[in-house]
């Protein structure tokens, strides 16, 4: 079928995107879901760093590739073998498919799936291969999604499915944002009543983890970053204080957990430093592979210190996803409030700007056929 999407054309192009223009609109030929595939019809799709990490090199992908990773749709087809979706059935798009029997999935979320993150890698879906071809050209997969496009191709295992309730731009920002940094809150830090959690770095992936530190019963959390609207924000959210990585180092402030979203190095310092004796810094970033980072050993020897990774928030996807649902259903986890804007994909290269300069959120990329479901205009 003919589908409409945004597609990189080159790696490490000049910013501003705006300018140089590294992702096209290109219309494609999307192939039919084979065995234990679904085509699925995309409502929403954020726009997210791990989108950004290819445009700028920091993550090296085969070009051309259909990006967006993060999404929610509609359920058209079901390729052979799917039994237990329907047509029409709203699904949140995970990025990292689980098989289930690798070593990396019999570790309940701590390390991904290993032919997922190979697939992912290759630009391929989890059963080998490309769905999408542009003028006789291969055109790569993003992260298994390729979800900035009208539709997508999908291995079943990199689909959870939610109730109608939930706005396709809520279930979208599920699939990553929630799911990482919501994921590092209670999977990773799982932080005790009576407890203080900081949270380093605040957009969307660390506005999801303080939201979710948020709904635990008695912790104290509290926001760091540089940029004044997202501290102020963060304070709209229920944040108890706010300040930047300086404010914080100089009042001495320490907390039981850390959470690092902010993917570079000075950031993860930052957290290493503001973790107190016997407590647990918890990264999520993403930095450049080159990125390197000085801490002292005797600091985590002497104070009994832990630091661990938290790869999509150590999340297996059709586990914990039902659990965000039901906090947001509860009024417990206001995603919308993380969605700065609502876009059209012909406006992905200003995006990648707009996230790149810190002046986003989550803007979040909608589609004609599927209605704004939170009575929002197109931008905020």
């Amino acid at each position: 079928m003919k589908i409409r999407g945004a597609v990189l054309e080159e790696i490490g192009a000049l910013r501003p995107y705006a300018d140089s223009r590294p992702i096209s609109i290109s219309d494609l030929e999307l192939a039919p879901p084979l065995s234990g595939e679904v085509l699925i019809r995309i409502e929403a799709a954020g726009v997210c760093h791990s989108d950004l990490s290819v445009v700028d090199g920091n993550r090296v992908r085969p070009v051309p590739m259909l990006l967006g990773h993060e999404a929610a749709g509609q359920v058209v087809e079901l390729g052979d073998g799917v039994d237990d979706l329907h047509v029409g059935q709203r699904v949140v798009l995970a990025f990292l498919p689980r098989c289930g029997d690798c070593d990396g999935c019999k570790t309940d979320g701590l390390m991904p799936c290993v032919p997922g993150t190979v697939s992912n890698n290759a630009g391929t879906l989890l059963s080998g291969g490309s769905r999408l071809q542009r003028d006789d050209q291969q055109v790569h997969h993003h992260l298994g999604v390729s979800a900035f496009a009208t539709h997508a191709v999908v291995d079943r295992r990199s689909l959870v499915p939610v109730d109608d309730d939930v706005p396709p731009e809520v279930a979208a920002v599920l699939g990553c944002a929630v799911l990482t940094g919501g994921g590092a809150v209670i999977n990773t830090a799982r932080p005790l009543p009576g407890q203080r959690l900081i949270v380093v770095g605040l957009g969307g992936v660390g506005m999801a983890a303080l939201l979710t530190a948020l709904s635990c019963p008695g912790v104290e959390v509290i926001g760091v970053d540089t940029v004044p609207d997202k501290l102020e924000l963060a304070l709209g959210l229920g944040a108890s204080s706010v300040m930047t990585p300086a404010q914080a180092i100089e009042a001495g402030l320490k907390a039981h957990s850390v959470i690092e979203c902010a993917g570079n190095a000075r950031a993860f310092e930052t957290a290493v430093q503001l973790t107190a004796p016997g407590g647990k810094t918890v990264t999520v970033g993403l930095p450049a592979p080159t990125s390197k980072s000085e801490i002292s050993p005797l600091g985590l020897v002497a104070e009994a210190r832990t630091i661990i990774g938290s790869y999509l928030g150590s999340a297996v996807p059709s586990r914990d996803i039902p659990i965000f649902v039901k906090l947001w259903r509860d009024g417990k986890l206001p995603v919308e409030r993380l969605i700065s804007a609502l876009i059209d994909v012909e406006e992905i290269n200003e995006a990648m700007d707009n996230l790149a300069n810190g002046q986003a959120v989550r803007q979040v990329v909608v589609f004609p056929d599927a209605e704004p479901g939170l009575g929002q205009s197109r931008t905020q």
